[in-house]
């Protein structure tokens, strides 16, 4: 019996060792271009600043290159970090990307700064206190798409655009506004584990119908590297437990190409700390995938599962999104 639930892309854009922005760019449009060939059903990109090896800053900038890229995907934020902006300006970015990119546009939105706090100083520097008017910005939003005839200052383009929000978040905190807005809630559990269950248990038994969705729709987002063999797809993700080695230790570089063991580069706590952080990771051949994602179904009753596959070569992350895609389809 085939699944019902829907497999859709979070794209980091990683900059490699040795690559340039430019390249990682076009390598991200190749990817999107994969994943809508394999049946996909949304691409998002994150917001992050001040960090020199990601190059989604721009947020809508890359989801305006990518929709017109590629043909039917759905391109979106994962997310937009609302507080970091003014909710008129998000309004009229989007309602511009919906009218070139009709029914094809999603605005995921958080409260983090998805930055340090020097940076969201200099990205919120008229209102430090942002964040704790996440809800009220919200509301704000979707009244400038909505529109207002009597309003005094409306978004063009905006008004009027069919942009589906969502909820993300990290943990409960975000789950309960979710479900009190009555929106889709996606989950970053490819790098906070620790919640997802209790974040998604708020969610659905404190869901409010809304005129959004009649009833909850979670997402949760994990970490995928499928490959031929058990031994290559471990040999890839060298390159992602790298990343979060790097985090950990504040010593952030570029992604680094695999290598054949993670043993002599990290201690025993570090260790610990990094697969625990990585702990909802599906890293193997379709076989070992497959039946560790039909018990991770059984347990979380997604709707839609997204997942992220920072594999350091183009080639290898193309090819693992397209058996992704396969173990889905044959389930």
């Amino acid at each position: 019996m085939k699944t019902q639930i829907p497999y859709s892309f979070l794209d980091l854009a990683i900059i490699g060792q040795d690559k340039s922005t430019t390249e990682t760019l076009q390598d991200v449009l190749e990817v999107a271009q994969k994943a809508e060939q394999v049946g996909f059903t949304r691409l998002w990109f994150a917001e992050h600043h001040n960090m020199p090896h990601i190059a989604s800053s721009a947020t809508a900038v890359l989801i305006g290159y990518v929709a017109g890229g590629t043909n039917t995907i759905r391109v979106g934020s994962g997310g937009i970090m609302l507080p970091n902006h003014a909710s008129l300006v998000i309004a009229e970015q989007f309602g511009t990307l919906d009218a070139l990119y009709p029914d094809r546009i999603d605005l995921g939105i958080g409260r983090a700064p998805g930055t340090d706090q020097a940076t969201a100083m200099a990205l919120r520097r008229n209102d430090m206190h942002a964040v704790n008017h996440f809800p009220q910005q919200i509301q704000e939003l979707k009244r400038y798409f909505k529109g207002d005839d009597q309003a005094k200052v409306r978004a063009f383009p905006g008004e009027g655009a069919k942009v589906p929000m969502w909820i993300l978040g990290s943990s409960t905190d975000s789950a309960y506004l979710a479900a009190e807005l009555g929106l889709p809630y996606a989950f970053a559990s490819h790098f906070a584990p620790e919640q997802i269950m209790q974040a998604a248990n708020i969610y659905r038994k404190n869901f409010v119908p809304s005129e959004h969705l009649d009833k909850p729709y979670f997402m949760p987002c994990v970490n995928a590297i499928v490959s031929d063999s058990l031994e290559e797809s471990f040999r890839l993700a060298t390159s992602f437990y790298q990343m979060f080695l790097g985090i950990i230790r504040n010593d952030r570089k570029p992604m680094q190409p695999p290598c054949d063991s993670m043993q002599g580069l990290w201690s025993e706590v570090e260790e610990y700390h990094v697969l625990q952080k990585t702990s909802l990771s599906f890293i193997g051949d379709k076989e070992t995938v497959k039946q560790e994602l039909q018990n991770f179904f059984t347990i979380v009753e997604p709707d839609e599962v997204m997942i992220t596959t920072p594999i350091y070569h183009t080639d290898d992350r193309v090819k693992s999104i397209a058996l992704f895609a396969e173990i889905m389809q044959s389930f």
